[in-house]
């Protein structure tokens, strides 16, 4: 079987639309109603031209992703109409489920549309693949990358999307640990369980000028450490570095414009932070030269640093209003995932290097 990412993003991309189609995930309850009413229903009276393309483009992506998954694995089937078959069924789940959701209304309009996305996606894929297009990404993946570098590779392509989340550090991901005993102390409000927790003698206090400088540089160092990894050659190594820089910097603006403002999209970079870029560029060059497990192991070091650091710091009353007024546009941001892949990136990046370290190195003919 030929090893492909299209699998683990595959399941990455159902769990996001488990995640939409069923949030807020409270309130589960039996309403009294056959489960296979709304197939039935008549058509809703009122719909926009959003709904629609939200349903059809949000299911595109798997049908293509699925498709792909088929054509690269040795299951000797139709990919298409399996993909499709597959997509339309967890529309049909999801919708179902739904059933048991005061927040949420089933629709069979919803499924045909998220059916028709998962068909326009198979097709994409049979049709890219049919013209040689995914045959030259093929070429371009052995090229470029090691055979078993599809872990990393999803990790990499998350990354971007987890560094839209606004961070009290920049490119500071996962600094989760004052939000998660503030959630735990109020589930635990009125028990006698809130005795347990423990209690800080000394509050958390900001992060000094020179740790946030070494929490930036750290946090743009990991893909890089991550990039090097699976990556063949000199000369791409020095492509990826400049594509992991840019993407960094480029999307952290992004998130502060779409945080802030387009006039404070520039806002975060004062001079801890610039000082954080430059050695970032710097101490990333010898990097290019380093093996595979030195660099997993400098990876994990780097990243447990980070994160102890960043999460024995407190983040500014400023930034958690904003960070509340940024949580309101739970849709717009898909109820919350960005939020959730800028805590939990760096601990999934932790494990998988945990499980990469203690597996044994492969062969690498070429190496």
């Amino acid at each position: 079987m030929q090893k492909t990412a299209a699998w683990p993003l595959a399941c990455i991309y159902a769990a996001l639309i488990i995640y939409a189609s069923l949030y807020p995930f409270e309130g589960w309850r039996s309403q009294g109603v056959d489960w296979t009413a709304f197939l039935w229903a008549p058509w809703p009276r009122y719909w926009t031209g959003f709904d629609v393309l939200s349903n059809v483009l949000g299911y595109a992506p798997i049908g293509f992703i699925v498709a792909l998954a088929l054509r690269r694995s040795a299951i000797h089937s139709p990919a298409v109409p399996l993909a499709l078959l597959m997509s339309s069924m967890l529309s049909l789940g999801m919708e179902s489920l739904q059933l048991f959701l005061p927040a949420r209304v089933p629709s069979n309009v919803d499924w045909g549309l998220n059916t028709f996305g998962a068909l326009i996606g198979a097709s994409s894929a049979w049709t890219l693949e049919r013209f040689g297009f995914l045959d030259r990404w093929s070429r371009f993946r052995a090229n470029w990358f090691w055979p078993d570098a599809k872990g990393s590779l999803v990790l990499l392509a998350l990354w971007p999307v987890a560094l839209l989340f606004p961070a009290p550090v920049p490119l500071g991901l996962g600094q989760v640990l004052e939000r998660a005993e503030d959630a735990l102390a109020l589930s635990l409000q009125d028990t006698p369980w809130l005795d347990w927790l423990p209690v800080r003698e000394v509050e958390l206090q900001p992060l000094l000028p020179v740790y946030e400088a070494l929490c930036v540089t750290l946090g743009l160092l990991m893909p890089c450490f991550l990039a090097f990894s699976l990556i063949r050659h000199l000369h791409q190594k020095c492509i990826a570095w400049i594509l992991i820089l840019g993407l960094g910097v480029g999307v952290t603006g992004l998130s502060a414009a779409l945080t802030y403002g387009p006039l404070h999209a520039w806002d975060w970079i004062n001079a801890p932070v610039q000082l954080a870029l430059v050695m970032a560029a710097m101490v990333s060059i010898p990097l290019m030269w380093m093996k595979e497990k030195t660099l997993q192991v400098l990876a994990l070091v780097g990243l447990v640093l980070q994160l102890t650091m960043l999460n024995n710091a407190s983040a500014s009353a400023y930034f958690s209003l904003t960070l509340h007024n940024w949580e309101q546009g739970q849709f717009i941001r898909f109820h919350g995932l960005i939020q959730w892949l800028g805590w939990l990136w760096p601990f999934v990046l932790v494990a998988y290097l945990m499980i990469r370290l203690s597996s044994p190195m492969p062969t690498k003919m070429s190496r």
